[in-house]
């Protein structure tokens, strides 16, 4: 094989593919990036759960493939200059030449490297920057307890032209419903059941332009401007979200978002690791107020508008942080009903796009 490549290009390649290089794999070959040069140039990585493809333009003077340690070939690149990268194998090495530096790195076998799956049918497609967007806001709350898979699932269902994205790790559940653009006339309702981490990954990576979705034979599907993941979907089972998300609550509270996450952050720095946030609602104010043992103790005031009754309810301070850093409007809902019932956290509006359940703290 022997190809000339962009620097800036192949590091960019080169990253996004080794990002899922397993650290512990099954096998060696799975920590290799396996580069194929049969037209332009594809880097391919692949973990039996998880692959990812690049396609560059590259010329090919000579067609080939070869098995290179991923890590280490994505360190190379990146510390390169920003010159043109040539690729040549001989025997069991491959040479990497840019400029004056010039790298030989012994190949690893191609032929134990095990065939990606197919990419599925695209069934829809989304905005990169939306699809990141409501991937953040619903990551937070996926357990990161791999002994409960399904708790560490993003669960994606879609209706016609809406799709919902929601996820639980039983303390606190986030929703988020957007528009996508269905493929063909039919329409067809799907469920996926898609690793967090996995999603999150993709979700960063593939910001701009648009990002098709597939799905089909246990698999989901992400592409984006020549780059694209598959992944093995986890078990369909998920909880009923939709009916814990659209309870009754009494109580509404609405708040300034940008000033009540800085509040609290201020107060929380007294809270100590297990201490709760306490928030007290009042006609046109709340008092947020947060104590530790061993630390000491804050309290501040603000503005908020309260529809009904007087309320006093405690929260875990990161759980509460990171609902509301999920709200992209200027102000927030807090639909409560009692200190110990669970809280809602939406968007202003009657018809929110996000929702985040947080579970109340028993106040002493």
């Amino acid at each position: 094989m022997k190809v000339q490549v962009n620097r800036d290009v192949l590091a960019e390649a080169v990253g996004w593919c080794a990002r899922i290089l397993p650290t512990r794999p099954a096998l060696p070959v799975l920590t290799g990036l396996l580069l194929d040069a049969s037209g332009d140039l594809r880097i391919s990585a692949f973990d039996y759960d998880v692959s990812a493809r690049a396609d560059v333009d590259a010329a090919v003077a000579e067609p080939g493939q070869v098995l290179l340690p991923g890590r280490v070939l994505a360190e190379i690149v990146r510390s390169l200059p920003g010159e043109v990268v040539d690729i040549t194998t001989s025997g069991t090495e491959a040479v990497l030449t840019c400029g004056s530096a010039e790298f030989g790195l012994l190949t690893m076998p191609a032929d134990d490297f095990p065939t990606l799956p197919p990419m599925p049918a695209k069934v829809g497609a989304v905005g990169g920057a939306l699809f990141a967007s409501a991937v953040a806001q619903v990551a937070v709350a996926a357990s990161r307890d791999n002994t409960l898979p399904m708790l560490t699932a993003i669960r994606v269902d879609t209706d016609g032209v809406n799709m919902t994205m929601a996820a639980t790790d039983r303390y606190r559940m986030a929703a988020r419903d957007f528009l996508w653009h269905p493929e063909g006339e039919a329409q067809q309702q799907y469920g996926a059941m898609i690793p967090a981490k996995v999603l999150v990954d993709v979700a960063k990576s593939l910001r701009v332009g648009e990002v098709s979705i597939c799905l089909g034979g246990n698999v989901a599907g992400f592409e984006s401007a020549g780059r694209s993941t598959t992944v093995r979907l986890l078990d369909e089972q998920f909880i009923d979200y939709r009916s814990r998300l659209s309870g009754d609550w009494g109580i509404r509270a609405t708040v300034s978002v940008q000033p009540f996450l800085e509040a609290i952050r201020r107060v929380a720095l007294v809270s100590g690791s297990n201490s709760a946030v306490r928030l007290s609602f009042s006609q046109g104010q709340v008092l947020i107020q947060a104590a530790g043992d061993e630390i000491g103790r804050g309290a501040e005031m603000m503005e908020a508008d309260l529809d009904g009754d007087d309320i006093l309810i405690a929260f875990q301070p990161h759980f509460l942080l990171e609902g509301l850093a999920g709200v992209e409007t200027e102000q927030a809902v807090i639909h409560l009903d009692s200190p110990t019932r669970p809280a809602l956290i939406t968007d202003a509006g009657d018809d929110p796009a996000f929702r985040y359940l947080v579970m109340s703290l028993r106040i002493n």
